[in-house]
């Protein structure tokens, strides 16, 4: 007889297959609602006293006095002297020959036509009669 309770064929061999079920679990994701967040900012005003310092300089100042080292230096009350600066100009001037200028004269001689009109006045004596005239005392 077979498995299936059928009678005997021939003796020929059969195949048979054989199932068997498996169980396969899955997941599905469905929607079922939605949820809607929101931010709220309250303001609440805070008012606090805080103390707070602030530092001042007391400054005195003074002519330095014979042979100041120029270095900052603490004092013994604890303050700090500190030198201050001044650039001084020196300026000196000196007589310096930069050039030596030399003049010379020379003459010169040319030779130049000059025209005029000269005046000569001229005494003319006549005589009449006997007179006779000193030919020397005639120009």
């Amino acid at each position: 007889m077979s498995e299936r309770g059928d009678p005997p064929q021939s003796e020929t061999a059969a195949e048979l297959d054989r199932h068997e079920e498996e169980l396969r679990i899955g997941k599905e994701e469905h929607e079922l609602g939605t949820i809607r967040a929101r931010k709220r900012v309250d303001t609440e005003k805070v008012e606090e006293i805080v103390p707070r310092q602030t530092e001042y300089a007391d400054i005195e100042r003074e002519t330095p006095a014979g042979e100041d080292s120029g270095e900052i230096e603490t004092l013994p009350d604890g303050s700090v002297s500190v030198p201050v600066f001044e650039e001084q100009l020196v300026v000196t001037k000196r007589l310096v020959v930069r050039e030596r200028v030399i003049v010379r004269k020379h003459t010169v001689t040319e030779d130049e036509r000059v025209e005029a009109e000269l005046r000569k006045e001229r005494v003319e004596i006549d005589a009449k009669g006997d007179v006779e005239l000193d030919d020397s005392t005639a120009a």
